[in-house]
């Protein structure tokens, strides 16, 4: 495309916008309210699948020895463990380590504890972390069948729980997205379409006369790109103002550890150009869904 025709396509596509007066206003109104709610949603359930990634990332499963176990019998268990499919790490933790773990988390009261130093009652302990965390109960019931294992912890009947409600979460998530995507998208395809229609004695004139249609379809693209795009701008700054208040003021308040949302550097710069593109897509897209019928001449 020649540089001439593009700028007359631009001036067309600005036009056009300025010609349709309160309905484009009313687009951009309507693609602003859709998109503030698209990036709190993407906002949300990108920090959402964060925490629950680091979540099911600490999944272990502890794997308690029988105290009857020889140091033989240990190793033995030990192999037969790793040899599981779907096994990241192994790693052995001894009753004295486990002693220690137990009066350090307990602080000042810890010190009580210290006198069982002696007589240690707890098991040698292994502690096994799986490749992937959907795989742990399975993982789990397979060590429970193996020889000297007294007892398997792992947050049974909690983690299966945990994964369902974070698939449904996702899924519920990604419907909403969609859902507010094709709003947006339906809006502008209205607005543009009664641009089309205010012209469309001049398209069928300019089809008679051998135009193509992509040199009629271009300013109508650059209307809805153009609408799209102006509709992303306060998303865009609220996006920055919000998650910037959130990460410097809020998330200093919660003492939780797993409660932990993603820098602000640089994933709201990237969730900006992320909605700045959504935007934009839209907007074209509601072009090509206006225009199509209109060029059949």
């Amino acid at each position: 495309m020649k540089f001439n025709t593009l700028l007359r396509h631009l001036r067309a596509g600005f036009r056009n916008i300025i010609r349709n007066g309160w309905m484009t206003v009313a687009s951009i109104g309507a693609v602003t309210t859709t998109l503030i709610l698209v990036a709190a949603f993407l906002a949300l359930m990108l920090n959402l699948n964060e925490m629950a990634k680091n979540i099911e990332d600490d999944v272990q499963i502890n794997t308690l020895i029988e105290l009857t176990a020889t140091d033989e019998d240990v190793k033995t268990l030990g192999d037969e463990i790793n040899a599981i499919d779907g096994i990241e790490k192994v790693t052995f933790s001894s009753k004295d380590d486990e002693l220690k773990k137990l009066i350090d988390s307990m602080g000042d009261e810890g010190e009580a504890w210290q006198l069982m130093e002696q007589d240690n009652p707890l098991n040698h302990v292994f502690i096994v972390e799986a490749e992937n965390p959907q795989d742990t109960e399975q993982i789990a019931k397979q060590i429970e069948t193996l020889n000297h294992v007294e007892k398997v912890v792992y947050g049974q009947g909690v983690i299966d729980q945990l994964f369902k409600f974070n698939n449904y979460a996702r899924v519920i998530g990604l419907i909403l997205i969609f859902a507010l995507v094709f709003t947006a998208i339906f809006l502008i395809s209205n607005t543009i379409k009664i641009t089309i229609i205010a012209r469309s004695e001049e398209i069928g004139i300019m089809k008679l006369v051998g135009a193509t249609n992509w040199f009629i379809r271009w300013p109508f693209l650059i209307e809805g790109l153009l609408l799209g795009v102006f509709g992303s701008i306060l998303p865009v700054a609220v996006i920055l103002a919000g998650y910037n208040y959130l990460e410097s003021s809020i998330m200093n308040s919660i003492s939780f550890s797993f409660v932990e949302i993603l820098p602000f550097h640089p994933f709201a710069w990237q969730l900006s150009a992320l909605v700045l593109s959504i935007g934009a897509l839209i907007g074209v897209w509601g072009s090509v869904m206006s225009i199509r019928k209109f060029l059949k001449v």
